[in-house]
């Protein structure tokens, strides 16, 4: 054997070891693609100690930013969050697969009225995450009047001009307004959607920001008023007891997130195993737990926190049940009006 054949077989050799140790790192790992603030840190570190899998969590803060990411390729990602009024559209481009439930044998965990939803019947692609509202919260040493009311931020009070936060999320500004307006959701009627706008952009003046982060900026009264998420002004009012939640009579936006795999998932074994144990209970809870919102999962408010309980931003008061709304994934006009509004809201 001459001496560039044993060198030939040497490298090929190394090349093979070098290989086989890069996909050793590889296994073991898992890339959840979620909503920022709302991943539980003792949930990520409990499935790593059970299963030796190490979750990388990258945050996006809205549902168009998560669906452009992995539309546009190669994300990386294997899991990802999407909305209900989403999951259809993620679904018809091909972005998620399918589920093999056989992989998922809690699967059978899912509470009944969240099993056969309309944007999922059978919950064939998604398993529950976490679900809520989307309503108003106010700081009541700044106004101490009705909170029941998308008033809030469509006509303020005087006490709250220059005060109140937008949460810069399109879909649920619009539906908002719409309702506001007397309307549904996704309205393909050209005058009511005028009118909508129209009332948009004259209570834009009166905003404060457009602006995420309320968790915060609520709590250490930098914010007075926002539209934002029930769970986030629960964690609100237990830093800030002046801040109280309050349900649209107009109509306000229920909604529900949850977890999907990805069509190009590289990790797909590690992903089946994580959908598999947030379907637990006590898992479940921790979800909840961290991020104070309700799940979907048959059995965890045993493991919730008692304060998760009896929580006004939880339980959805009985003459504010009718006026909650699951948003459909809106097309055609509908979706052209909106797109088309929030574009000239944003000059």
């Amino acid at each position: 054997m001459t001496k560039t054949s044993v060198a030939k077989k040497l490298f090929s050799a190394t090349l093979l070891l070098l290989a086989s140790t890069s996909l050793a790192s590889a296994e073991g790992t898992l890339q959840l693609f979620n909503w920022g603030d709302y991943t539980s840190p003792e949930l990520l570190a409990k499935f790593e100690k059970e299963t030796g899998i190490k979750v990388t969590v990258t945050d996006y803060d809205s549902n168009d930013t998560a669906l452009a990411k992995i539309e546009a390729g190669a994300s990386g990602f294997d899991l990802v969050v999407p909305s209900a009024n989403y999951v259809p559209i993620f679904a018809e481009k091909g972005l998620i697969q399918e589920l093999d439930l056989t992989k998922i044998p809690h699967h059978s965990n899912i509470a009944p009225e969240w099993m056969d939803v309309p944007y999922d019947p059978g919950r064939k692609f998604t398993i529950p995450w976490q679900w809520g509202t989307t309503g108003m919260a106010v700081n009541q040493k700044a106004y101490s009047g009705d909170v029941n009311t998308s008033a809030i931020f469509l006509d303020p009070p005087p006490e709250l001009i220059g005060k109140v936060n937008v949460t810069p999320e399109m879909n649920d500004v619009l539906a908002l307004a719409t309702m506001y307006m007397g309307g549904e959701p996704c309205s393909e009627d050209a005058e009511l959607m005028k009118k909508v706008r129209d009332k948009l952009l004259e209570a834009k003046p009166k905003w404060g920001s457009m602006d995420y982060g309320m968790t915060e900026k609520m709590s250490s009264n930098d914010v007075m008023a926002s539209e934002y998420w029930n769970g986030a002004i629960f964690r609100v009012r237990l830093a800030n007891p002046d801040v109280k939640y309050g349900y649209p009579k107009e109509g306000y936006i229920k909604w529900m997130d949850q977890v999907a795999l990805l069509t190009d998932a590289k990790n797909v074994e590690e992903a089946y195993k994580f959908l598999d144990f947030i379907s637990l209970p006590e898992n479940a809870a921790l979800i909840s737990s961290y991020a104070r919102y309700a799940n979907g999962i048959t059995g965890s408010e045993a493991f919730m926190p008692e304060d998760m309980k009896t929580a006004p931003e939880i339980l959805i008061p009985a003459e504010f049940q009718a006026a909650g709304h699951f948003l459909p994934a809106c097309t055609g006009k509908a979706q052209d009006y909106i797109t088309a509004i929030w574009t000239e809201l944003q000059k």
